[in-house]
């Protein structure tokens, strides 16, 4: 087996001109699925089926490896058989038909609602500025909205009276959301001073720009940013972060992931389960602080 590995690493050299270093690469994943392979009593390249390619994948997966290796790992035994085959020693690729599992996806960032309080604790009602930063990242975090979403709001869409509010999501659907109090009270401190924002009496949107103009995310973005540094945060977090927080503290508070999913405007229940494994950290969490045989000494 030994000599076909040779060979294919030389014609990586001298075909494909390819580097020391993504030859090196080449061997190390071949040598790792042929040690998979002894380990099988497969002795030939020949004798290697689709069970086999497979075999070796589900192994790296247990083992955990990330996606990413094991689609390289794959890709790369899927070169040497094209280069097996063009050197009739194979008739097949074994390879051609195995897929990887999934890309790992991170998990979204959150932070704790500490970090929250500390955030919104904008104590300068004088400020017009701070005020509105005020009212968009308390509706934010509120109501669990997407930057696009809360850019869109018009003052019609808002009903603080009722604290309910309606935006229009992703694939033009429409959800009405609950306002908790300290964002009504937020917007309403806004609302007294919009008024020195406009400059056009027609402009419907909730949330202006200095200019007179409805907010744009990136201006949210950087309004974020200065408040980070405002409060002396050691956080980075954007707009959606606040979203994830929302999403994780409700379900970390209720457990009901259906009406979590309705909240955020997910079309699909499986988006929002990602959430269910940040909710398994905390609770993760929580055990190894306050079971007495969890401790580690």
């Amino acid at each position: 087996m030994d000599q076909y590995l040779d060979l294919f690493i030389q014609m990586l050299r001298s075909e494909k001109y390819y580097s020391p270093h993504t030859c090196t690469n080449y061997r190390r994943d071949l040598n790792q699925f042929r040690q998979y392979l002894a380990g099988n009593e497969i002795e030939t390249w020949a004798r290697v089926s689709h069970a086999e390619v497979s075999g070796f994948a589900a192994k790296r997966h247990r083992m955990g490896r990330k996606s990413r290796t094991i689609q390289r790992e794959l890709s790369s035994i899927r070169s040497f058989y094209q280069f097996l085959i063009r050197s009739a020693v194979v008739t097949k690729n074994p390879a051609l038909d195995v897929s990887a599992p999934k890309r790992d996806k991170p998990l979204p960032k959150t932070c704790d609602a500490e970090t929250i309080d500390r955030l919104l604790s904008i104590a300068d009602n004088s400020n017009a500025l701070q005020v509105r930063d005020a009212a968009i990242f308390e509706l934010i975090y509120s109501s669990g909205l997407r930057l696009a979403e809360l850019v869109n709001i018009n003052l019609d869409d808002i009903d603080l009276v009722q604290k309910q509010l309606v935006v229009t999501g992703k694939g033009n659907k429409t959800r009405y959301l609950p306002v908790g109090s300290r964002a009504v009270a937020a917007v309403k401190r806004w609302l007294k001073l919009r008024q020195d924002f406009t400059r056009d009496g027609q402009q419907a949107a909730l949330f202006l720009s200095k200019q007179g103009k409805r907010i744009s995310p990136r201006n949210v973005q950087s309004r974020l940013n200065q408040l980070i540094q405002r409060q002396a945060l050691d956080q980075h977090l954007s707009p959606h972060t606040l979203r994830h927080s929302f999403a994780t503290h409700m379900l970390e508070s209720s457990s009901d992931l259906r009406a979590v999913q309705e909240l955020l405007g997910h079309a699909n229940i499986a988006t929002t389960q990602v959430y269910t494994h940040l909710d398994f950290q905390h609770l993760a969490r929580v055990y190894d602080g306050a079971h007495p045989r969890a401790k580690r000494k």
